[in-house]
């Protein structure tokens, strides 16, 4: 079936021509799963909070910190 190669092969292969379509099959198995084990709301809760411990991590590794991140959310006053 797949040419004597093994899955993780396939799989890189896949990941190298299809990126963004891997991705996003993988992204929406994965909120279908929450969805059905945890119901609606509180997957969108769990999105949201992964979506903002990325930006206060990407604040990190940018040498920002938090203390930028949090002048930069809500301004000088």
């Amino acid at each position: 079936m797949w040419g004597g190669r093994s899955f993780y092969e396939v799989f890189l292969d896949l990941m190298d021509s299809h990126r963004g379509k891997v991705i996003g099959i993988i992204l929406g198995l994965l909120a279908g799963l929450l969805i059905i084990i945890f119901g609606f709301w509180k997957t969108v809760f769990i999105i949201i909070c992964i979506l903002i411990g990325y930006f206060v991590g990407k604040g990190f590794d940018d040498g920002s910190g938090l203390d930028a991140l949090w002048r930069r959310l809500f301004g000088e006053r």
